[in-house]
C-alpha cells in the first residue's frame, strides 16, 4: 500500500511546478557561491519537465536528490541547493513539495539581515502563488510527523526550523486565514555571511 505522502502521480507532477517556483526563487543564493556547479539548477529544470508530463516518473525517482551535492558552500546556499534537491524528488513522493518549499524560505532567512521577516515574507510568497488544484493537492498530505513512510515522517524535515516552517505551511493550508508566525528561531551558528559574488564562467 502506498504512502500516503506520495499522492497520485497526477498530484505529483501538479504540486511540482509550485515547488520549482519555490525553489528557483532562492537558487540564486547557491549560484553566487558555486557559479560552476548546475546541479541545482538542473534539477529545478528537470522538476518542471517532470511537471509537464515530459519525464519518466521512474527514471526521475532513480536521479532524485542530485543538486549541489559535494559544493563547499555557506548554509543559506546549503539550503537552496536542498530546496532544488527536494522539488526534484517529487516525482517519488508529493510530499517533498513542502521540503522544497522550507528549504527555500529557510535559505531566505539564513540570508537576510532580518531572517525572521525574510522566512514570513518568503512564505506569504508560497501561499499567495499556490494555485486552488496545488493546495488541495497537498492538503491530502499527513500533518508533519504523524505518518513514518515519507518526507514528513520524524526526519530532518520535522526538526528545527524546518519542521516549524512546515508546520505553519500545512496550517495555512488547512485554514487560508491562520496567520504565519512572524518570529522564528534561528540558530546562529548556521548563519554565516555570503562571500563576494563571483563570475559565472
Amino acid at each position: 500500500m502506498a504512502s500516503p505522502q506520495t499522492l497520485s502521480e497526477a498530484d505529483r507532477r501538479l504540486v511540482a511546478t509550485w515547488a520549482a517556483d519555490c525553489a528557483e526563487r532562492v537558487l540564486a543564493l547557491f549560484e553566487a557561491e558555486a557559479p560552476n556547479d548546475d546541479s541545482p539548477r538542473d534539477a529545478i529544470a528537470r522538476t518542471r519537465a517532470y511537471s509537464r508530463g515530459e519525464l519518466d516518473t521512474a527514471d526521475e525517482i532513480r536521479r532524485r536528490f542530485v543538486a549541489g551535492r559535494g559544493a563547499d558552500v555557506g548554509p543559506a546556499a546549503t539550503a537552496a541547493a536542498r530546496a532544488a534537491g527536494q522539488a526534484a524528488a517529487i516525482a517519488h513522493m508529493g510530499a517533498h513539495a513542502l521540503g522544497a518549499a522550507a528549504y527555500a524560505a529557510k535559505a531566505a532567512g539564513l540570508a537576510a539581515k532580518d531572517p525572521s521577516a525574510a522566512i514570513t515574507k518568503e512564505l506569504r510568497w508560497q501561499l499567495r502563488h499556490m494555485a486552488k488544484p496545488v493546495r488541495a493537492a497537498l492538503r491530502q498530505l499527513p500533518p508533519l510527523g504523524e505518518n513514518r513512510a515519507g518526507p514528513l515522517g520524524p526526519g530532518m524535515l520535522a526538526s528545527g526550523l524546518l519542521g516549524a516552517i512546515i508546520r505553519a505551511l500545512q496550517a495555512s493550508l488547512a485554514d487560508s486565514e491562520h496567520p504565519l508566525p512572524t518570529a522564528w528561531e534561528i540558530d546562529p551558528r548556521s548563519v554565516r555571511s555570503l562571500p563576494a559574488r563571483r563570475q559565472r564562467r
